[in-house]
Protein backbone atom coordinates (compact mmCIF):
# COMPACT_ATOMS: atom_id res chain seq x y z
CA UNK A 1 0.00 0.00 0.00
CA UNK A 2 1.53 3.32 -0.94
CA UNK A 3 2.03 6.01 2.09
CA UNK A 4 -0.25 8.46 2.53
CA UNK A 5 0.90 11.57 1.76
CA UNK A 6 0.00 14.11 4.59
CA UNK A 7 -1.38 17.66 3.83
CA UNK A 8 0.07 20.68 4.88
CA UNK A 9 -0.84 22.19 8.09
CA UNK A 10 -3.37 24.73 6.83
CA UNK A 11 -5.21 22.64 4.95
CA UNK A 12 -5.47 20.05 7.36
CA UNK A 13 -6.82 23.08 9.46
CA UNK A 14 -9.49 23.84 7.40
CA UNK A 15 -10.03 19.95 6.55
CA UNK A 16 -10.82 19.52 10.34
CA UNK A 17 -13.14 22.67 10.53
CA UNK A 18 -15.10 21.47 7.78
CA UNK A 19 -14.84 18.36 9.02
CA UNK A 20 -16.20 19.23 12.59
CA UNK A 21 -19.30 20.56 11.23
CA UNK A 22 -20.20 18.48 8.93
CA UNK A 23 -19.11 15.19 11.37
CA UNK A 24 -21.15 17.09 14.37
CA UNK A 25 -24.70 15.71 13.49
CA UNK A 26 -22.90 12.16 13.01
CA UNK A 27 -21.72 12.25 16.75
CA UNK A 28 -24.51 14.24 18.15
CA UNK A 29 -26.70 10.40 17.13
CA UNK A 30 -24.35 8.67 17.92
CA UNK A 31 -24.58 9.99 21.78
CA UNK A 32 -28.14 8.57 21.45
CA UNK A 33 -27.53 5.83 19.62
CA UNK A 34 -24.80 4.45 22.28
CA UNK A 35 -27.45 5.56 25.38
CA UNK A 36 -30.28 3.69 23.68
CA UNK A 37 -28.85 0.81 21.65
CA UNK A 38 -25.55 -0.04 23.36
CA UNK A 39 -25.26 0.81 26.83
CA UNK A 40 -27.62 -1.68 28.22
CA UNK A 41 -27.09 -0.45 31.86
CA UNK A 42 -28.14 3.43 30.61
CA UNK A 43 -31.50 4.89 32.03
CA UNK A 44 -32.48 5.28 28.49
CA UNK A 45 -31.82 1.55 27.17
CA UNK A 46 -34.39 0.58 24.33
CA UNK A 47 -32.84 -2.70 25.03
CA UNK A 48 -30.50 -2.69 21.42
CA UNK A 49 -31.04 -2.76 18.17
CA UNK A 50 -34.69 -3.75 16.84
CA UNK A 51 -36.68 -3.06 19.73
CA UNK A 52 -39.06 0.44 20.78
CA UNK A 53 -38.92 2.12 24.00
CA UNK A 54 -42.18 4.06 24.56
CA UNK A 55 -41.58 7.18 26.52
CA UNK A 56 -45.21 8.35 27.46
CA UNK A 57 -44.09 10.90 30.28
CA UNK A 58 -46.14 13.36 32.31
CA UNK A 59 -49.24 13.57 30.14
CA UNK A 60 -50.67 17.08 31.03
CA UNK A 61 -54.54 17.42 30.65
CA UNK A 62 -54.46 20.13 28.26
CA UNK A 63 -54.69 17.63 25.14
CA UNK A 64 -51.29 18.47 23.17
CA UNK A 65 -49.11 16.31 24.16
CA UNK A 66 -47.02 13.72 22.05
CA UNK A 67 -45.43 10.68 23.38
CA UNK A 68 -42.29 9.58 22.10
CA UNK A 69 -41.26 5.86 20.43
CA UNK A 70 -37.35 5.72 20.21
CA UNK A 71 -35.42 2.10 18.33
CA UNK A 72 -32.38 1.55 16.19
CA UNK A 73 -31.52 -0.30 13.22
CA UNK A 74 -28.35 -2.07 12.30
CA UNK A 75 -29.42 -2.39 8.71
CA UNK A 76 -25.49 -4.35 7.26
CA UNK A 77 -27.04 -7.93 7.02
CA UNK A 78 -30.41 -7.39 5.71
CA UNK A 79 -33.52 -4.57 5.93
CA UNK A 80 -36.15 -5.14 8.56
CA UNK A 81 -39.98 -4.44 8.48
CA UNK A 82 -41.42 -1.47 10.20
CA UNK A 83 -45.31 -2.23 11.10
CA UNK A 84 -47.77 -0.01 12.19
CA UNK A 85 -51.72 -0.53 13.39
CA UNK A 86 -54.95 0.76 11.79
CA UNK A 87 -55.49 4.40 14.02
CA UNK A 88 -56.95 7.81 13.42
CA UNK A 89 -54.51 8.84 15.97
CA UNK A 90 -51.97 11.57 14.69
CA UNK A 91 -48.60 9.72 14.68
CA UNK A 92 -45.43 9.67 12.82
CA UNK A 93 -42.52 7.95 12.65
CA UNK A 94 -39.32 9.27 11.22
CA UNK A 95 -36.74 6.66 10.18
CA UNK A 96 -33.18 9.10 9.61
CA UNK A 97 -29.79 8.30 8.90
CA UNK A 98 -26.53 8.10 11.31
CA UNK A 99 -26.30 11.90 10.64
CA UNK A 100 -29.85 13.03 11.47
CA UNK A 101 -31.12 13.42 8.07
CA UNK A 102 -34.76 12.04 7.51
CA UNK A 103 -34.80 8.93 5.04
CA UNK A 104 -38.45 8.85 5.13
CA UNK A 105 -41.88 8.46 7.05
CA UNK A 106 -44.38 6.60 8.03
CA UNK A 107 -47.85 7.86 9.69
CA UNK A 108 -50.69 9.61 9.37
CA UNK A 109 -49.85 11.85 6.68
CA UNK A 110 -46.91 10.08 4.58
CA UNK A 111 -49.01 6.88 4.54
CA UNK A 112 -52.10 7.26 6.19
CA UNK A 113 -54.05 5.28 9.00
CA UNK A 114 -54.64 1.74 7.62
CA UNK A 115 -51.97 -0.51 9.00
CA UNK A 116 -49.15 -1.52 6.97
CA UNK A 117 -45.72 -3.13 6.82
CA UNK A 118 -42.87 -0.68 5.67
CA UNK A 119 -39.45 -1.97 4.46
CA UNK A 120 -36.34 -0.26 5.64
CA UNK A 121 -33.01 -0.96 3.38
CA UNK A 122 -29.86 0.18 3.91
CA UNK A 123 -27.39 1.45 1.47
CA UNK A 124 -27.13 -1.17 -1.74
CA UNK A 125 -29.80 -3.20 -0.86
CA UNK A 126 -31.38 -4.39 -3.95
CA UNK A 127 -33.44 -7.36 -3.32
CA UNK A 128 -37.33 -8.28 -4.22
CA UNK A 129 -39.85 -6.63 -2.29
CA UNK A 130 -41.97 -9.14 -0.49
CA UNK A 131 -45.58 -9.23 -0.61
CA UNK A 132 -48.02 -7.21 1.75
CA UNK A 133 -44.89 -4.61 1.94
CA UNK A 134 -46.30 -1.42 1.64
CA UNK A 135 -43.28 0.42 0.73
CA UNK A 136 -39.43 0.97 0.77
CA UNK A 137 -37.78 3.35 2.82
CA UNK A 138 -33.95 3.96 1.52
CA UNK A 139 -31.43 5.27 4.09
CA UNK A 140 -27.91 6.64 3.33
CA UNK A 141 -26.31 4.77 6.06
CA UNK A 142 -26.17 1.40 7.80
CA UNK A 143 -27.05 2.02 11.27
CA UNK A 144 -30.96 3.96 11.24
CA UNK A 145 -32.83 5.41 13.93
CA UNK A 146 -36.15 5.33 14.00
CA UNK A 147 -38.33 8.38 16.35
CA UNK A 148 -42.02 8.14 16.59
CA UNK A 149 -44.02 10.80 17.95
CA UNK A 150 -47.62 9.94 19.11
CA UNK A 151 -50.71 11.95 20.01
CA UNK A 152 -52.24 11.43 23.56
CA UNK A 153 -55.24 13.46 24.12
CA UNK A 154 -54.71 13.86 28.35
CA UNK A 155 -54.05 10.89 31.04
CA UNK A 156 -57.55 9.75 30.42
CA UNK A 157 -56.08 8.65 26.56
CA UNK A 158 -52.50 6.69 27.81
CA UNK A 159 -54.54 3.42 27.71
CA UNK A 160 -55.21 4.05 23.47
CA UNK A 161 -51.63 5.51 23.46
CA UNK A 162 -50.14 2.08 24.80
CA UNK A 163 -53.04 0.17 22.44
CA UNK A 164 -51.15 2.12 19.15
CA UNK A 165 -47.66 2.25 20.72
CA UNK A 166 -48.29 -1.59 21.23
CA UNK A 167 -48.69 -1.99 17.38
CA UNK A 168 -45.60 -0.89 16.87
CA UNK A 169 -43.18 -3.32 15.46
CA UNK A 170 -39.95 -4.38 14.10
CA UNK A 171 -38.65 -7.45 12.06
CA UNK A 172 -35.87 -8.60 10.18
CA UNK A 173 -36.98 -9.17 6.62
CA UNK A 174 -36.24 -12.73 7.02
CA UNK A 175 -38.47 -13.31 10.06
CA UNK A 176 -41.13 -11.29 8.08
CA UNK A 177 -41.28 -13.45 5.42
CA UNK A 178 -39.98 -16.59 7.24
CA UNK A 179 -36.75 -17.87 5.55
CA UNK A 180 -33.19 -18.10 6.46
CA UNK A 181 -31.82 -15.44 8.31
CA UNK A 182 -28.33 -14.33 6.76
CA UNK A 183 -25.01 -14.58 8.29
CA UNK A 184 -25.22 -11.62 11.12
CA UNK A 185 -23.24 -8.83 10.72
CA UNK A 186 -19.75 -8.09 12.51
CA UNK A 187 -19.93 -7.09 16.05
CA UNK A 188 -18.16 -3.55 15.92
CA UNK A 189 -16.21 -2.56 19.37
CA UNK A 190 -18.37 0.74 19.84
CA UNK A 191 -16.64 3.50 21.15
CA UNK A 192 -17.62 4.86 24.53
CA UNK A 193 -19.41 7.92 24.67
CA UNK A 194 -17.37 10.81 25.92
CA UNK A 195 -19.00 13.40 25.82
CA UNK A 196 -15.75 16.24 26.10
CA UNK A 197 -14.40 14.71 23.63
CA UNK A 198 -16.51 16.28 20.77
CA UNK A 199 -14.37 19.15 21.28
CA UNK A 200 -10.85 17.59 21.14
CA UNK A 201 -8.78 15.76 18.62
CA UNK A 202 -10.42 12.84 19.79
CA UNK A 203 -13.86 13.59 17.83
CA UNK A 204 -12.11 12.04 14.84
CA UNK A 205 -11.29 8.96 16.48
CA UNK A 206 -15.63 8.78 16.89
CA UNK A 207 -16.18 10.02 13.81
CA UNK A 208 -13.70 7.26 11.75
CA UNK A 209 -15.26 4.85 13.54
CA UNK A 210 -18.34 5.43 12.14
CA UNK A 211 -17.96 6.53 8.98
CA UNK A 212 -17.36 2.36 8.31
CA UNK A 213 -21.49 2.66 8.27
CA UNK A 214 -21.28 5.85 6.01
CA UNK A 215 -20.65 4.88 2.62
CA UNK A 216 -19.28 7.85 0.82
CA UNK A 217 -22.42 10.49 -1.03
CA UNK A 218 -21.24 12.47 -3.98
CA UNK A 219 -22.07 15.85 -2.54
CA UNK A 220 -19.48 14.80 0.61
CA UNK A 221 -16.94 13.10 -1.87
CA UNK A 222 -14.51 15.52 -1.52
CA UNK A 223 -14.61 16.41 1.99
CA UNK A 224 -14.30 12.51 2.75
CA UNK A 225 -10.80 12.45 0.44
CA UNK A 226 -9.32 14.75 2.44
CA UNK A 227 -10.94 13.29 5.35
CA UNK A 228 -9.28 10.10 4.38
CA UNK A 229 -5.57 12.23 4.06
CA UNK A 230 -5.84 12.45 7.53
CA UNK A 231 -6.27 8.85 8.21
CA UNK A 232 -9.69 9.56 9.14
CA UNK A 233 -11.40 7.01 6.22
CA UNK A 234 -13.89 4.63 8.28
CA UNK A 235 -11.03 1.97 9.08
CA UNK A 236 -10.91 2.66 12.80
CA UNK A 237 -7.36 3.33 13.02
CA UNK A 238 -7.18 6.73 13.31
CA UNK A 239 -4.81 7.87 16.26
CA UNK A 240 -4.42 10.68 17.52
CA UNK A 241 -1.28 9.75 19.51
CA UNK A 242 0.78 8.79 16.42
CA UNK A 243 -0.14 12.68 14.84
CA UNK A 244 3.04 14.81 14.77
CA UNK A 245 2.68 17.67 17.40
CA UNK A 246 2.29 20.34 14.27
CA UNK A 247 -0.56 18.15 12.30
CA UNK A 248 -2.20 17.67 16.11
CA UNK A 249 -1.96 21.41 16.90
CA UNK A 250 -3.34 21.89 13.50
CA UNK A 251 -6.24 19.52 13.89
CA UNK A 252 -7.25 20.72 17.52
CA UNK A 253 -7.01 24.49 15.64
CA UNK A 254 -9.61 23.16 13.42
CA UNK A 255 -12.14 21.73 15.96
CA UNK A 256 -12.17 25.28 17.44
CA UNK A 257 -12.79 26.88 14.05
CA UNK A 258 -15.58 24.32 13.39
CA UNK A 259 -17.04 24.84 17.16
CA UNK A 260 -16.68 28.65 16.65
CA UNK A 261 -18.70 28.38 13.38
CA UNK A 262 -21.64 26.74 14.45
CA UNK A 263 -21.41 28.74 17.88
CA UNK A 264 -21.73 32.01 15.46
CA UNK A 265 -24.38 30.58 13.69
CA UNK A 266 -26.62 29.39 16.28
CA UNK A 267 -26.04 32.52 18.73
CA UNK A 268 -29.29 34.23 19.59
CA UNK A 269 -31.80 31.48 17.39
CA UNK A 270 -34.94 31.59 19.65
CA UNK A 271 -36.29 28.49 16.90
CA UNK A 272 -35.15 27.75 14.26
CA UNK A 273 -37.22 27.14 11.15
CA UNK A 274 -36.67 24.40 7.89
CA UNK A 275 -33.94 22.98 9.30
CA UNK A 276 -35.35 19.22 9.58
CA UNK A 277 -35.84 17.13 6.64
CA UNK A 278 -34.80 14.33 3.70
CA UNK A 279 -31.75 15.36 1.79
CA UNK A 280 -33.62 16.30 -1.27
CA UNK A 281 -35.36 18.73 1.46
CA UNK A 282 -32.12 20.16 3.49
CA UNK A 283 -30.20 20.41 0.45
CA UNK A 284 -26.06 19.52 0.71
CA UNK A 285 -25.21 22.73 3.50
CA UNK A 286 -23.59 21.39 6.15
CA UNK A 287 -23.51 23.87 8.37
CA UNK A 288 -27.23 23.56 7.91
CA UNK A 289 -27.34 20.32 9.16
CA UNK A 290 -25.40 20.97 12.32
CA UNK A 291 -26.89 23.69 13.09
CA UNK A 292 -30.42 21.35 13.07
CA UNK A 293 -28.33 18.80 15.07
CA UNK A 294 -27.79 21.80 17.35
CA UNK A 295 -30.64 22.99 18.10
CA UNK A 296 -33.65 21.05 16.98
CA UNK A 297 -32.12 17.10 17.04
CA UNK A 298 -34.30 15.11 14.77
CA UNK A 299 -36.56 18.01 13.90
CA UNK A 300 -39.54 17.18 11.51
CA UNK A 301 -39.98 18.91 8.11
CA UNK A 302 -42.53 21.64 8.09
CA UNK A 303 -44.92 19.79 5.68
CA UNK A 304 -45.13 17.47 9.14
CA UNK A 305 -45.45 19.56 11.66
CA UNK A 306 -44.67 23.42 11.16
CA UNK A 307 -43.78 25.78 14.31
CA UNK A 308 -43.36 29.26 14.99
CA UNK A 309 -43.09 31.38 17.93
CA UNK A 310 -45.65 34.16 17.67
CA UNK A 311 -44.28 38.02 17.66
CA UNK A 312 -45.02 39.99 21.09
CA UNK A 313 -45.28 43.25 22.17
CA UNK A 314 -41.67 42.95 23.76
CA UNK A 315 -40.24 40.27 25.31
CA UNK A 316 -42.70 38.14 27.19
CA UNK A 317 -42.33 38.28 31.03
CA UNK A 318 -45.06 37.14 33.08
CA UNK A 319 -44.24 38.98 36.33
CA UNK A 320 -44.64 41.98 34.24
CA UNK A 321 -47.60 41.69 31.81
CA UNK A 322 -50.84 39.29 30.90
CA UNK A 323 -50.88 38.64 27.18
CA UNK A 324 -53.74 37.38 24.57
CA UNK A 325 -53.30 35.42 21.34
CA UNK A 326 -56.56 35.92 19.33
CA UNK A 327 -57.10 33.39 16.37
CA UNK A 328 -59.74 35.73 14.31
CA UNK A 329 -62.98 34.42 12.99
CA UNK A 330 -62.15 32.35 9.97
CA UNK A 331 -58.30 32.07 11.07
CA UNK A 332 -58.04 29.51 13.47
CA UNK A 333 -54.99 27.34 12.50
CA UNK A 334 -55.29 25.23 9.69
CA UNK A 335 -53.95 21.92 10.35
CA UNK A 336 -55.26 18.55 9.04
CA UNK A 337 -54.23 16.70 12.39
CA UNK A 338 -54.18 19.32 15.25
CA UNK A 339 -52.60 22.26 16.03
CA UNK A 340 -51.35 23.40 19.88
CA UNK A 341 -49.75 26.71 21.66
CA UNK A 342 -47.16 25.60 24.33
CA UNK A 343 -45.26 27.49 27.11
CA UNK A 344 -42.02 27.61 27.80
CA UNK A 345 -39.53 29.03 30.72
CA UNK A 346 -37.13 31.11 29.30
CA UNK A 347 -33.92 30.56 29.17
CA UNK A 348 -33.90 26.68 28.59
CA UNK A 349 -37.38 26.12 26.90
CA UNK A 350 -39.10 23.82 29.50
CA UNK A 351 -42.15 23.65 30.60
CA UNK A 352 -43.03 25.17 34.05
CA UNK A 353 -45.26 24.12 37.20
CA UNK A 354 -48.53 25.78 36.93
CA UNK A 355 -51.89 25.86 39.19
CA UNK A 356 -53.81 24.09 36.60
CA UNK A 357 -51.11 21.29 34.77
CA UNK A 358 -51.34 23.24 31.23
CA UNK A 359 -48.53 23.52 29.42
CA UNK A 360 -50.37 24.21 26.19
CA UNK A 361 -53.93 24.52 24.91
CA UNK A 362 -55.50 23.87 21.69
CA UNK A 363 -57.78 22.40 19.28
CA UNK A 364 -57.91 19.42 21.36
CA UNK A 365 -58.08 20.78 24.90
CA UNK A 366 -61.31 19.87 26.78
CA UNK A 367 -63.85 23.12 28.01
CA UNK A 368 -62.22 26.06 26.20
CA UNK A 369 -64.78 28.62 24.84
CA UNK A 370 -64.80 30.24 21.41
CA UNK A 371 -65.89 33.63 20.80
CA UNK A 372 -69.30 35.03 19.53
CA UNK A 373 -67.98 35.97 16.35
CA UNK A 374 -65.97 32.01 15.84
CA UNK A 375 -62.94 33.08 16.78
CA UNK A 376 -60.34 32.05 19.76
CA UNK A 377 -58.83 33.77 22.00
CA UNK A 378 -56.10 32.34 24.44
CA UNK A 379 -55.26 34.14 27.65
CA UNK A 380 -51.52 34.16 28.74
CA UNK A 381 -50.89 35.42 32.04
CA UNK A 382 -48.95 34.60 35.85
CA UNK A 383 -52.38 34.86 37.78
CA UNK A 384 -55.36 33.15 37.03
CA UNK A 385 -57.67 35.29 35.23
CA UNK A 386 -61.18 36.08 37.41
CA UNK A 387 -63.56 36.36 34.21
CA UNK A 388 -64.74 32.50 34.30
CA UNK A 389 -64.58 32.46 30.17
CA UNK A 390 -60.65 33.85 30.50
CA UNK A 391 -59.93 31.28 33.07
CA UNK A 392 -61.25 28.58 30.50
CA UNK A 393 -58.96 29.55 27.79
CA UNK A 394 -56.30 30.27 30.07
CA UNK A 395 -52.66 29.39 29.35
CA UNK A 396 -50.58 29.73 32.64
CA UNK A 397 -47.31 31.37 32.81
CA UNK A 398 -44.02 31.92 34.95
CA UNK A 399 -43.38 34.75 36.71
CA UNK A 400 -40.70 35.69 34.46
CA UNK A 401 -39.78 35.34 30.89
CA UNK A 402 -41.31 32.97 28.49
CA UNK A 403 -41.49 32.24 24.90
CA UNK A 404 -45.31 30.84 23.19
CA UNK A 405 -44.87 28.22 20.16
CA UNK A 406 -47.54 27.35 17.79
CA UNK A 407 -47.51 24.08 16.29
CA UNK A 408 -49.64 22.91 13.52
CA UNK A 409 -49.73 18.93 12.69
CA UNK A 410 -50.09 18.74 9.11
CA UNK A 411 -50.62 22.24 8.07
CA UNK A 412 -52.41 23.73 5.08
CA UNK A 413 -50.62 24.78 2.38
CA UNK A 414 -51.62 28.44 3.61
CA UNK A 415 -49.59 27.85 6.15
CA UNK A 416 -46.50 26.66 4.45
CA UNK A 417 -46.58 29.56 1.67
CA UNK A 418 -47.37 32.87 4.24
CA UNK A 419 -50.46 33.00 3.52
CA UNK A 420 -51.90 31.93 6.80
CA UNK A 421 -51.38 34.93 9.38
CA UNK A 422 -49.78 34.00 12.34
CA UNK A 423 -51.33 35.85 15.56
CA UNK A 424 -49.45 38.13 17.53
CA UNK A 425 -49.08 37.84 21.73
CA UNK A 426 -50.20 40.90 22.35
CA UNK A 427 -50.22 42.97 26.04
CA UNK A 428 -53.70 42.93 27.68
CA UNK A 429 -52.89 43.29 31.14
CA UNK A 430 -56.74 42.92 32.34
CA UNK A 431 -56.37 39.23 31.54
CA UNK A 432 -55.19 38.25 34.77
CA UNK A 433 -58.10 40.03 36.64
Amino acid sequence: MAERTLPTAEDARRTAAEAWIWGYPLLADYRNLYAQAVDPTDPGSAGGFGSFRHDIGPVAPDGADIAHSTAWLDLRAEPWVLSVPATDRYHVLAVHDLDTVHAGFVGSRATGREAGHHLVAGPGWTGPVPDGVSGVLHTATHLAGVLGRTHVAGPDDVPGLRAVQEGYRLRPLSAFTDTAAPHPAEEPVWPVWREEETGTVEFFTVLDFLLRFFPVLAADRDLRTRLAALGVDGGGEFEPAALSPELRAALEAGVADGRTRLAEATAGTTRPEGLGGTRAELGADPLRRAIGAHEDLYGLPEVEVWQRDPAADGPPDGARHAYTLRFAPGQLPPARFLWSASLYGLPGRRFTENAIGRSAIGDRTPGILYDDDGGLTVYVAHRRPADAKRAANWLPAPAGPFAVTLRLYGPDPSVLDGRWPLPRLTRDDGADG
